[in-house]
């Protein structure tokens, strides 16, 4: 059994860690404001440039169409883009975005296709290197310091156009936690390269009766608007991700604090309980003495 003395430093040490957890959920919460806008503000963004790209590939020559739109034809190596966080303490939040990347690995792996991983963000990246470092084909870290902007965002489209270019993969999805709330997000599979279109919006501009002239050519518009796309969403869902963490954290930290104050209960009637007890065998022996006197 534990002394009173041990009790205590415990209790201490926990109040100071429940001290830290609600810190770290106000600092979140307040985080969480802000990414949660900027996540909002850039959907509708990125949703009208998929109709444009729609509206223009429609109406594209499929033997003249750029290859980040038709692809190079064959899809034997996938780059599967694993956004995640560079700091921890944000519950599953890496967690599943990480299983979904080894689940969609297996999948392709299964398949005979050859699969290679760009990890975004530190923690999925150590996740990854443990499992399987030979997937691993680029990384970045830090991107959000000292904020997340779409400089950040063009620098990974780049290097997975030139791994595109370079010809190291046919196709590329990015894998990223869409925000829902504070306590749901979705993990996200996005294929960019090449791009996918629903078939249910080719013709968008013939259903609203609507007519749009282009200048200059389409096929210069589509060549140009579609590196421009890669990056909006990429930074689109490096948006949706940090907004997830910040949800994520401050569930976390909230179920943490909870924790923190059940354990202290629970020691504190430990406590309260031994020295109890400690008194009690106090008394009984200053009596027996007295008694024996």
């Amino acid at each position: 059994m534990p002394s009173l003395k041990d009790l205590k430093n415990r209790i201490g040490s926990v109040k100071n860690t429940q001290k830290i957890t609600k810190a770290m959920k106000m600092v979140a919460a307040s985080k969480l404001r802000r990414a949660k806008e900027n996540a909002e503000a850039a959907r509708p963004y990125a949703e009208h440039m998929g109709n444009i790209l729609r509206s223009l590939a429609a109406h594209a020559d499929p033997s003249n169409a750029p290859l980040l739109l038709k692809g190079t034809g064959k899809q034997d190596t996938h780059l599967l883009v694993v956004m995640s966080s560079d700091r921890g303490l944000c519950g599953g939040f890496n967690g599943s975005i990480v299983r979904a990347a080894r689940y969609h690995v297996a999948l392709l792996e299964g398949e005979g296709k050859k699969v290679r991983i760009f990890c975004v963000g530190r923690k999925g990246y150590e996740q990854i290197k443990a499992w399987r470092p030979d997937l691993i084909a680029a990384r970045a870290t830090d991107i959000g310091k000292p904020k997340l902007d779409f400089t950040a965002a063009s620098v990974i489209a780049e290097q997975m156009l030139m791994l595109f270019e370079q010809e190291n993969c046919d196709t590329c999805t990015i894998i990223y936690n869409r925000f829902k709330s504070a306590i749901s997000q979705i993990v996200t599979l996005e294929q960019l390269i090449p791009l996918e279109l629903p078939e249910t919006s080719m013709e968008q501009g013939t259903q609203t009766g609507l007519v749009y002239e282009y200048e200059p050519e389409e096929e210069v518009i589509l060549n140009d608007l579609l590196r421009r796309n890669l990056t909006v969403q990429v930074f689109h869902g490096l948006l949706e991700n940090a907004a997830s963490e910040q949800g994520a954290r401050m569930t976390a930290m909230d179920n943490a604090t909870r924790n923190a104050g059940d354990m202290i209960k629970r020691l504190s009637l430990q406590y309260n309980r031994t020295r109890q007890a400690a008194i009690t065998k106090e008394l009984i022996e200053i009596i027996s003495g007295a008694e024996a006197l």
